[in-house]
């Protein structure tokens, strides 16, 4: 049996130009001058303001069909709502940030010879039959970049049987190994583990009494040197206490990963392009926006000529309909990404100067310890602005500061309360743990436990585990491990 209801629901959708917004919104400055290039490739009626400064009005119509699909007649469209004989003057049309003769200024790299291809040309220094050959430049293809072998010697057999035919056996790829791959330049490469390629180093320089005792300490007792047991190192090898300092100094000299100091390892240099400038001038706090995110663009004055032709046309041609049809398309399209770009450089300014503010004593000293707790609905309340939206600001830009080039994100972080009651930002206690830790007595460290109270007498009642937490996201090791001699 059929029945015949109303349903009442309530949806919200977003519409494609707000997708599109939010999208350009996450891009960082590099990103979106692609982005830019590429619209302004696809889009023909979208022209920079580099060649031309003219532009239609601003007050053109900004309404845009939800779908896009639905066929407009030439007849139905408003050709005066497209048109104005009245030009914006260029200071309108250019963000204050930035002179008319700036100039985008890039910074070239050189190109090198990669890694491999190094270590490859130095095969030929070496007399090696077709075989060895072979074994050599595939051992030299299975190097990471940090210059070792991580495979095991049978599977780079099976390897060179199937891939380069050429049937061989374990002793004859360890041979090539050690006795042409172990000599290439920088010493170490091609190790199949740390030790080995602190001792391919050691073995490499001239012969010392510390440094033939530094090759039999890593041979012998490579676990109690990597794990600092001192005491167990001198009573093995019956050494004093500056004879294992004098060993300790010569492998510290040594480079543990070889292939990641090589100049030309060919990898692509990133260039972090900030988003936003803060200048500290006479004592204020002055933010920009970096010109390159405030792009000089305007509708095409071409496609403007077009509409107008057409208007004054008393013929009119089903082809010339369809062009204008066109053109109504493209012009819509130029208008919402004109207006898109705008919105975009709003919000940055917006939500970077919210946080500015936010973190003002942070600004003005660069002390860590004077950042205030920061949460993503911290910066949106105040803004009146999605939590989604501060994240996308937050989380791909970077701000030029007078203590370095940061990521907006690191301005952001949780509380706790100190002995007093009061909120502080756990980007405060890692700094004073830092601290802490840094002045230390290397020779007795203080362990998780010893570092907890001292937090706790600075006023930071904190627990061990969480000690442990924050140590370890500042990338330093356990009490044991940061013993010295």
């Amino acid at each position: 049996m059929l029945k015949q209801s109303l349903n009442y629901k309530l949806l919200q959708k977003l519409s494609p130009q707000q997708i599109q917004l939010m999208k350009l919104i996450q891009l960082p400055t590099q990103a979106f001058e692609e982005r830019l290039k590429q619209e302004i490739e696809e889009n023909p009626a979208l022209d920079t303001g580099k060649e031309n400064s003219d532009s239609l009005d601003d007050d053109l119509s900004n309404e845009y069909d939800d779908a896009g699909t639905e066929k407009i007649e030439a007849e139905d469209i408003n050709i005066d709502e497209y048109l104005s004989d009245d030009e914006i003057p260029n200071y309108k049309t250019q963000a204050n940030n930035y002179s008319a003769d700036d100039e985008d200024k890039n910074v070239p790299y050189a190109a090198g010879t990669s890694f491999h291809q190094s270590l490859k040309n130095q095969l030929n220094t070496f007399t090696l039959d077709d075989e060895e050959r072979a074994i050599a430049e595939f051992l030299v293809g299975s190097i990471d970049d940090s210059g070792y072998i991580r495979r095991e010697i049978i599977d780079l057999v099976d390897d060179l049987a199937f891939t380069a035919n050429v049937f061989t056996t374990e002793e004859k790829v360890i041979k090539v190994l050690k006795k042409v791959v172990h000599k290439l330049d920088p010493l170490g490469v091609g190790a199949r583990d740390l030790k080995e390629c602190l001792i391919i180093q050691l073995k490499a320089k001239d012969k010392t009494k510390f440094r033939s005792l530094s090759i039999e300490i890593l041979e012998n007792a490579f676990d109690h040197f990597v794990k600092k047991h001192y005491k167990k190192l001198q009573e093995k090898f019956n050494i004093s206490e500056e004879e294992l300092k004098e060993v300790n100094k010569e492998i510290s000299k040594l480079n543990p990963k070889p292939g990641s100091s090589y100049a030309g390892n060919n990898k692509i240099a990133e260039q972090i392009v900030p988003d936003f400038s803060i200048k500290l001038i006479d004592g204020e706090l002055d933010l920009t926006l970096n010109s390159r995110n405030a792009p000089e663009l305007h509708v095409s004055r071409e496609y403007n000529n077009m509409l107008k032709g057409y208007q004054e046309s008393t013929v009119k041609s089903k082809s010339q309909k369809d062009a204008v049809y066109f053109i109504k398309q493209k012009l819509d399209a130029a208008k919402w990404f004109i207006d898109a770009i705008r919105q975009r450089q709003q919000t940055l300014l917006v939500t970077m100067n919210t946080i500015m503010h936010y973190q003002y004593e942070y600004f003005l000293t660069g002390d860590e310890r004077k950042l205030k707790p920061m949460i993503l609905k911290d910066i949106a309340d105040k803004i009146d602005m999605d939590v989604s939206t501060v994240s996308r600001v937050a989380n791909s830009k970077y701000v030029s500061t007078p203590y370095g080039t940061k990521l907006i994100k690191e301005f952001f972080s949780e509380s706790m309360k100190n002995d007093q009651g009061e909120d502080v930002s756990t980007k405060e206690i890692k700094k004073i743990l830092e601290t802490v830790i840094a002045e230390e007595n290397k020779k007795k460290p203080l362990t998780d436990e010893k570092l907890a109270g001292i937090l706790k007498e600075k006023g930071y009642p904190i627990a061990r585990r969480t000690v442990a937490k924050y140590r370890e996201q500042l990338d330093l090791p356990v009490a044991r491990l940061r013993k010295e001699i």
